[in-house]
């Protein structure tokens, strides 16, 4: 049994990599960090110390143990946190949402560019939806972050998932309304400035592909895009027409074989100037459409 401090760090990265957990280094860190509320500068100053010395240190050791054997049975790190870092804001995860990745802040930051942008056109508070919120992480991340005023209203089929989104927006103080909708089924008659979606796009047979972190822990229904991958671009685009202003702005999140395909769903639905993002390894991520439809 290790006592000292980096012993049981290094027991713990041994037991990673025997799970063969691709970071297991990193993560053996991140958990160790998370458990013993320690930094690297204090840890190298203590790394030497007998774990029974410290306050509460033998509960402290095994709660770091139950979390180990959790991430080795696959299980997400951030599930086993409860966190996760979005455009600098903190969020809490747990398996009703979909773990907030890198790739879709660049949605957020093409979002947060086109709310200055019509309210510098437009001079009035703008009207923006998050379909398929999921944690709230772009929600949150539009109404902390945006320069421009906006009434910020976010939907989701999952109730559970809504209770988080909720939570998320509470603990950063967001004035969100949230909806427990099947897509735009109870939003009304009420018009959109800007929407927002990271859909379900995975295809069903490749729900099995997936790694087993995502496969295993993370909710079917928010990856699950069916057949095709396509089902939610379809039914969102389609509908979104009664739901945007004029010249009202669509973004989606893609997978990176989806440009194609998506731009021409748009362009079946009347949007124009269309336009594709990359994010930082170079995929195409991001799909941007303006509604064509002129006020009456």
């Amino acid at each position: 049994m290790p006592f000292r401090m980096h012993e049981i760090l290094a027991e713990a990265e041994e037991k990673l990599k025997k799970a063969k957990i691709d970071e297991a280094k990193t993560d053996a860190w991140l958990l160790f960090e998370f458990i013993f509320q320690i930094d690297r500068a204090h840890y190298f100053l203590e790394m030497t110390e007998n774990i029974a010395d410290k306050k509460h240190g033998t509960e402290l050791y095994e709660k770091y143990k139950e979390a180990v054997s959790m991430r080795s049975h696959h299980i997400p790190l951030q599930y086993i946190t409860g966190h996760q870092m979005f455009m600098g804001i903190d969020f809490m995860v747990n398996h009703d949402v979909l773990i907030p990745r890198q790739d879709t802040e660049i949605l957020a930051e093409k979002a947060l560019k086109a709310c200055q942008s019509i309210f510098e056109r437009k001079k009035e508070v703008l009207h923006v939806l998050d379909m398929c919120t999921g944690s709230g992480c772009l929600a949150v991340s539009l109404k902390m972050l945006s320069k421009a005023p906006i009434n910020m209203t976010a939907v989701d089929l999952s109730k559970k998932a809504l209770k988080t989104a909720a939570e998320n927006a509470k603990k950063n103080c967001c004035e969100i309304e949230f909806v427990n909708s099947d897509l735009f089924e109870k939003l009304g008659k009420r018009k959109f400035d800007i929407i927002v979606s990271n859909p379900p796009y995975i295809k069903s047979r490749d729900i099995p592909l997936l790694m087993e972190e995502v496969r295993n822990y993370e909710p079917l229904m928010a990856l699950d895009g069916e057949e095709d991958g396509l089902r939610f671009y379809r039914e969102i685009t389609g509908k979104s027409r009664e739901y945007l202003k004029a010249a009202g702005v669509l973004f989606y999140e893609i997978g990176y074989e989806q440009a194609e395909d998506v731009i021409k769903i748009l362009e079946k639905n009347g949007f124009e100037n269309i336009q594709v993002f990359q994010d930082l390894a170079g995929l195409d991520r991001v799909v941007m459409a303006e509604y064509a439809a002129k006020e009456t």
